[in-house]
């Protein structure tokens, strides 16, 4: 089902490297770099982006003509990033590869392994997920969001509309039953862990702590870029999301509508 595409570099030396990822994996990218010297440059993005597609894809396409144009020692730009509610389809390079994990979301980048994401979300559809960088990137469900919003709500709108606005915004909670952490021990996550079961207790969810995978992350940034867990882009090329469980293919720029490069 895999082609050979992705497997250009396996048996090459590790080129030079250039990261793009989310401010989310800002510390696992930067502990499993220093003894990378051929990654010779991280881009870091603002979490959140995921939630606007659009956003995610100018802000992605920004970042590789800005990679390019200054670090021209670089080879290729590996993406710390997953599909992101397809916020990187559309994304294209001029001169570098572009590698990225067969990933639905950066969950699996931390788990190390699409397959085994796939399986414990099969077990446990209702997971919300909690990590390090999460938890220091955004206000996850919790009681610490809950007095956030409901603050911000009732300066902003009085407090009978605040307690309305409330309902609706907690509604979606009721999907989930399981807040899961998962880490890579890259730091003390202690404060997180615990951070993350008093949320799951304070909703009424299940608690649960995985502990993470970093090959697939350390692959990322140094190959094999196999085609099973990896997909690599020629320059001309974007990335597609697959009905199947390859999750992403790359397709040539020429054959799709691009209306957002060029104007």
């Amino acid at each position: 089902m895999f082609s050979a595409e992705s497997d250009m570099f396996l048996n090459a030396a590790s080129p030079k490297v250039a990261v793009i990822t989310c401010d989310v994996l800002r510390d696992e990218i930067a502990h499993f770099r220093r003894d990378l010297p051929h990654v010779v440059h991280v881009e870091l993005l603002e979490q959140g982006l995921h939630n606007e597609p659009a956003k995610l894809r100018e802000g992605l396409q920004r970042a590789v003509d800005k990679v390019e144009a200054t670090v021209p020692q670089a080879d290729a730009i590996a993406l710390g990033y997953g599909l992101c509610s397809r916020g990187v389809e559309g994304v294209v390079t001029g001169r570098c590869k572009l590698v990225m994990a067969r990933a639905h979301d950066c969950i699996t980048l931390l788990l190390g392994d699409k397959d085994r994401y796939a399986e414990y979300v099969k077990k446990h559809p209702g997971t919300y997920w909690y990590s390090t960088g999460w938890n220091r990137c955004h206000t996850p469900p919790g009681p610490e969001r809950h007095a956030k919003l409901l603050k911000q709500y009732r300066e902003k709108f009085g407090d009978e509309d605040a307690e309305f606005l409330m309902e609706s915004e907690q509604s979606w909670f009721q999907t989930y039953d399981r807040a899961t952490f998962v880490d890579l021990g890259v730091n003390d996550t202690s404060k997180d862990v615990s951070y993350t079961g008093q949320c799951a207790q304070w909703l009424g969810w299940k608690f649960d702590a995985q502990e993470g995978c970093p090959q697939l992350l350390k692959d990322l940034m140094t190959g094999p870029w196999d085609a099973k867990r990896f997909l690599v882009l020629n320059p001309g090329q974007e990335v597609k999301m697959t009905a199947d469980d390859r999750i992403v293919e790359a397709v040539d720029v020429k054959l799709t509508v691009k209306a957002g490069r060029n104007g």
